[in-house]
């Protein structure tokens, strides 16, 4: 088999918002943008990978999903316990520092793991946990 990761699915309860942490704070380029209002499917990657992508879609968009359902993607997404991602950098003070300086959330700063990572952690306008891990 000849299978590699295409895309990866985030939640956004604010496509523009969602736009500027990813194009301004990360840096990534914004691919795609179809859609109107809050109903917008984007994706964003990093020029450097230009066959990966992350999309950025309305959460509760699926008409399969009952008011329940969507309630609760509501409440885990302002909990932040909704989406995450995990991404690297060979940089990891520097990132930081970066994106510290901006509006972004810090969820921890860079910090030696147990199981042999060093990373750090920040919230994207939606609440998803976005973890940097440094890489050799």
């Amino acid at each position: 088999m000849d299978i590699t990761i295409h895309t990866t699915v985030l939640p956004h309860d604010d496509p523009d918002a969602s736009v500027a942490f990813y194009r301004d704070n990360l840096g990534f380029e914004v691919r795609t943008d179809v859609g109107q209002g809050r109903m917008r499917w984007i994706t964003v990657g990093a020029p450097e990978q230009p066959d990966t992508s992350i999309l950025l879609a309305p959460p509760a968009a699926d008409p399969g999903i009952t008011e329940d359902e969507r309630r609760t993607i509501d409440e885990m997404m302002a909990k932040g316990t909704y989406g995450w991602i995990l991404l690297a950098t060979t940089d990891l003070d520097g990132t930081f520092d970066k994106l510290q300086a901006t509006d972004a959330e810090v969820v921890q700063e860079p910090t030696e793991q147990p199981y042999g990572v060093r990373d750090c952690a920040f919230r994207d306008p939606a609440g998803n946990m976005v973890r940097i891990q440094e890489v050799q």
